[in-house]
Order: structure tokens, then C-alpha cells, then sequence
């Protein structure tokens, strides 16, 4: 192959390329850059347009408010993604078994997550209704509590109410993807170790877990990214309350775009991406992607 056959090689390889590239920098780059200039300026509806550099960042420094949403995502990504992840495995090792309704499960698994957020979010608003709720029916009715129970009215309890419909909406996201990665495990391996005599939890901790571990930490850093970003569940079903005791940073950050501060929402979406990528970075050395990062 001549140096002519080469060059027309490459230049087919970045025509490929070049759709994506220009998605890419239209839909992802640009915003970034967008939004990370923007959060340099003041930018403030009806005033204008003045450059203050760090200025919203060292305001964010601050800002209790701005803390209080920081440590309501930490949170809330801590509690509902390690539970996500726990009953996500639970279910994938339960469909991975033969069975013949295995097909019906696989799909029905998956109901929760078709479901829109903010329409999850609807349902479990009426769940936790105080008069005619399905929590406040069922826990009256098997003695737990003599009255009935405002379960968003108190910081706790709208916590756990977001923790569980969260839990319940992604948790089928996790099992699908965690299904694949069993599907993909050589029964060999399995065959052999039950030669060997080992049992269950041996077969599970030596074999299923080292080679679910890409797809485990795939899971986790879809879940974790996803928590943190964290919106429409909580604009429907708590709006932040009470006392902004279950604000997110993206609730925040909305609220000042919202409000006309540009600029300082796009301090705080700034925080929130850095946030996001630090955990990806995390995330993939721990999976052992160094190599595609180094």
C-alpha cells in the first residue's frame, strides 16, 4: 500500500469521524465553554455583563445554601446509589436463572425505568399523600401508626421518600446492565468450580464479581453521575422543601437561572460538573482504565 492508499485511509477514517466530532462540540464542548465563561462573569438580567473571575466561585465559599444542596446530593448519592447497586445484582442474579417466564420478567423489570421521572415523581407524590395515601393506608392499617403521617413534612422523611422513589425508578436500570455482564461469563467457568466442589459463595466472590467488576464500576459511575445531577424527581415531588432541607445542586442552580443570575448558576453547574468528572476519574481507575485515561 502506497503513501497515497494511506493518506485517502486516513482521511475516510476522519470522515467517519467528523459527524460525531461536530455533535460532540455543538451538543457537549460548547456548552461546557459556555457555561464555564459565563460563570467568570456577573451576569445578571437587566445589568451588564461584567467580568469578576473567580468572584461567584469565592461567593459559593459562603453561601449556606449553596452547602446545604452540596450536602443533600452527597447525601442522597451515597444512600441511593449503594442501595441501587446491591438490589440491582440481587435481581440480575435472579434472572439470570432459567426460568420459563424469564423473558416476561427480563421485560417487566424493566416498567420502572420507562417510566418519566417527573411521572414517577407524580406517583409517589399520591403514595405519600397525607389523607389518602398508600403509605399512610397500609401503615394505619397494620398498626404502625394510629394517625395519619406527613412523610414530606419533616427533612427525614422527605429524604427517604426521594431515597425510595429513586431506588425503585433505576434500580431495574442496574439489573439490566449487570444481567449483561452475567450473560457474558463462560459457563465453563462455572462447570469447572462446581468439579472442584465449590460452593455458591465461593463461585460468586471468586468467579462472578472479579469478572462483574467493569460492569459494576460501568453501574456505578452511570448511577453516581445521575445522583448527582439529580432534578426532576425532586422539583415534583418535594421542590426542594422543607426548609430546603432536600434541595439538589441542580435544583440550585436552577433556581438562579431562574432568577435572572446567570452567572452564578453557572458557578454552581461548574462545581457540579467538576464533581461529576472527578468521580468518573475515580471511577475508571478503579476499574482498571487507567490505560484509556493515562
Amino acid at each position: 500500500m502506497g503513501r497515497g492508499d494511506n493518506l485517502r485511509e486516513l482521511l475516510r477514517g476522519y470522515a467517519f469521524l467528523a459527524p460525531l466530532s461536530a455533535f460532540l462540540l455543538a451538543f457537549v464542548f460548547l456548552p461546557v465553554a459556555g457555561t464555564l465563561l459565563n460563570s467568570l462573569n456577573r451576569d445578571v438580567t437587566f445589568l451588564p455583563i461584567r467580568f469578576i473571575g473567580l468572584g461567584n466561585f469565592r461567593s459559593l465559599g459562603s453561601d449556606p445554601g449553596f452547602w446545604q444542596s452540596l450536602r443533600f446530593t452527597a447525601l442522597f448519592t451515597l444512600v441511593s446509589v449503594p442501595l441501587e447497586l446491591a438490589m440491582g445484582l440481587a435481581f440480575a442474579l435472579l434472572l439470570e436463572h432459567p426460568s420459563p417466564i424469564r423473558g416476561f420478567l427480563r421485560a417487566g423489570v424493566l416498567l420502572p425505568w420507562a417510566i418519566p421521572a417527573a411521572v414517577s415523581g407524580r406517583v409517589f407524590e399520591l403514595i405519600y399523600n397525607v389523607q389518602f395515601g398508600l403509605a399512610n393506608a397500609s401503615a394505619t392499617g397494620i398498626g404502625l401508626a394510629e394517625k395519619p403521617v406527613h412523610w414530606l413534612g419533616t427533612p427525614p422523611g422527605a429524604f427517604l421518600a426521594l431515597v425510595a422513589a429513586d431506588v425503585w425508578k433505576t434500580t431495574p436500570f442496574v439489573a439490566i446492565l449487570l444481567l449483561a455482564g452475567l450473560s457474558a461469563i463462560p459457563e465453563d467457568l462455572y462447570r469447572q468450580a462446581e468439579v472442584d466442589r465449590a460452593g455458591y459463595a465461593q463461585r460468586f466472590f471468586r468467579i462472578t464479581l472479579p469478572l462483574l467488576r467493569p460492569v459494576l464500576v460501568v453501574a456505578l459511575l452511570f448511577r453516581t453521575i445521575d445522583s448527582l445531577r439529580i432534578f426532576d424527581l425532586v422539583f415534583v415531588l418535594t421542590k426542594g422543601g422543607p426548609g430546603g432541607s432536600t434541595t439538589s445542586l441542580s435544583l440550585y442552580g436552577y433556581q438562579y437561572f431562574v432568577g435572572g443570575d446567570f452567572g452564578y448558576g453557572s458557578a454552581i453547574s461548574v462545581v457540579l460538573f467538576l464533581l461529576a468528572f472527578l468521580f468518573s476519574l475515580l471511577y475508571l481507575r478503579a476499574g482498571r482504565f487507567g490505560r484509556e485515561i493515562d
